[in-house]
């Protein structure tokens, strides 16, 4: 995407499969940037992105190699993945360029649920207990060896997909057969080479109201940026996600406690430049991690945060990542214990030398100024919008092909209610969970208080009312 006399080049690296790519090039345009877009199937893309870097993202060293070719001739500024299935890439990418990054392994970390309770437990953060499992085991007796209730995950599909609670040894065989089902007919993701792409993990179930912290880590220290909470019970025996308001009504030192365990979580994975986005469990003022991952929050979630934020969660990331100083953006923070991590900045020490024209590119975008604060929202700092809000991803409560929405016209009237999106095309094929992926639409409300948010929500969910068309099994 050509910018007039951009200031910066950007690479943002994204799958085909993702539809969180319209947030982060409006982002880019507002801040007159380049885009060169870094994908696997360069047709799908929007015609004005017209310089797309076709990159074999199955292929972790061989895209990274592409990446490294295509700075020699365009230097670039900073590398953004936009989901879990780029972020070892732009790690690894990032680390040969010598631009801020995540270590590789802490990128694979935060998208392999294994490997991340592995190293969380390893530097004393709570886990449940846990373990793996390889599909060709046999089920019947690892369902005896359980304890239960118990969840079982595919170790490397993201979001409430393929994620059941078992409360028996016959409902964990179930479970397990049918996760395997799930594994095998995958094929919306990019395919993996990764043995764990057909494990599954195991682990206690944890009981508690489940939260999201959004943050921006910066040399390892954390800016919470908002915390969620989710109003309905996430209980089992699937999970599926559907209303997320903030600000959070915990009690402030239970905020705290998420906070600084999120910032445990982070160090303990390390991660310690850009989004991470963590969901947790808190259940009598202690706080567990579900899941942490060095990226923002999935779907068009994002844009509730503007409200807080004052700019859109993108153009923040993306400010971020450049080295521009986002330390006064959004709400005043307070600042709580902070956990110091290791960032990775500066050019690598790779003998690999560099135009003048890459190195005055970088250093005009990578300020010294210290960005990080570790602090929960507080209060408004006149520049933002006050009060809550909120989205719900709409379920799918039966699969089928879609056929549209009836009452979104209503839906919008409701006062409150800021937007209604359907994303889902006619004819798209919808799958409930914990099968399917993705939600066919978002309601996004505002309010002077979360309750209220809350409210509007369900209300104007209560307006809509799904049409799909069964398809019988062949």
């Amino acid at each position: 995407m050509p910018a007039e006399n951009p200031s910066k080049r950007l690479l943002l690296l994204m799958p085909t499969t993702t539809y969180r790519a319209d947030p982060f090039l409006e982002a880019a345009r507002r801040m007159n940037l380049e885009v060169v877009v870094g994908s696997d199937f360069c047709q799908v893309l929007a015609k004005e992105w017209d310089i797309p870097l076709s990159l074999r993202l199955r292929y972790v060293s061989q895209a990274v190699d592409e990446i490294v070719d295509y700075d020699r001739e365009h230097p670039l500024d900073a590398i953004v993945p936009v989901d879990d299935y780029t972020t070892e890439i732009a790690a690894r990418a990032c680390k040969v360029l010598g631009l801020p990054h995540n270590t590789p392994e802490a990128a694979i970390a935060a998208h392999n649920k294994y490997r991340m309770r592995e190293m969380l437990s390893a530097a004393g953060v709570w886990c449940p207990c846990f373990a793996r499992f390889d599909l060709s085991l046999p089920v019947e007796e690892i369902a005896l060896e359980q304890r239960y209730p118990c969840v079982l995950k595919p170790v490397l599909l993201s979001g409430s997909r393929g994620v059941i609670r078992a409360d028996s040894p016959d409902g964990f065989i179930e479970a397990f057969r049918r996760i395997g089902r799930i594994l095998e007919s995958a094929s919306d993701r990019p395919p993996s080479l990764d043995p764990d792409a057909h494990r599954i993990m195991v682990e206690s179930y944890m009981p508690g109201q489940e939260v999201a912290l959004e943050g921006l880590l910066n040399g390892g220290r954390l800016r919470v940026l908002s915390l969620f909470d989710k109003p309905d019970p996430l209980e089992g025996p699937f999970f599926e996600e559907t209303i997320y308001v903030t600000p959070s009504r915990l009690p402030e030192v239970t905020q705290e406690v998420v906070a600084d365990v999120v910032q445990q979580a982070s160090t303990a994975v390390g991660l310690t430049e850009g989004p991470v986005h963590a969901e947790l469990r808190v259940h009598h003022g202690e706080a567990r991690i579900i899941e942490i991952a060095g990226r923002s929050i999935g779907g068009l979630c994002s844009r509730v945060l503007k409200y807080g934020l004052g700019i859109s969660l993108e153009e923040l990331i993306l400010r971020h990542a450049l080295g521009q100083d986002v330390g006064g953006v959004g709400r005043k923070a307070q600042d709580c214990k902070a956990h110091d991590g290791r960032a990775q900045s500066g050019r690598a020490q790779s003998g690999r030398a560099q135009s003048a024209r890459a190195q005055g590119r970088r250093a005009q975008g990578r300020g010294g100024t210290d960005r990080g604060t570790h602090g929960l929202d507080r209060q408004d700092d006149g520049g933002n919008e006050p009060g809550a809000a909120g989205v719900m991803m709409l379920p799918v409560p039966e699969g089928g092909l879609f056929q549209g929405f009836d009452g979104v016209e209503e839906a919008m009237t409701i006062p409150g209610v800021e937007d209604v999106v359907i994303t889902a095309k006619e004819g798209d094929m919808l799958t409930p969970l914990p099968e399917g992926a993705g939600y066919p639409g978002f309601i996004f409300a505002k309010g002077d208080e979360p309750g209220q948010v809350e409210q509007v929500l369900r209300k104007a969910h209560g307006r809509l009312r799904m049409r799909v068309k069964t398809v019988l099994a062949t």
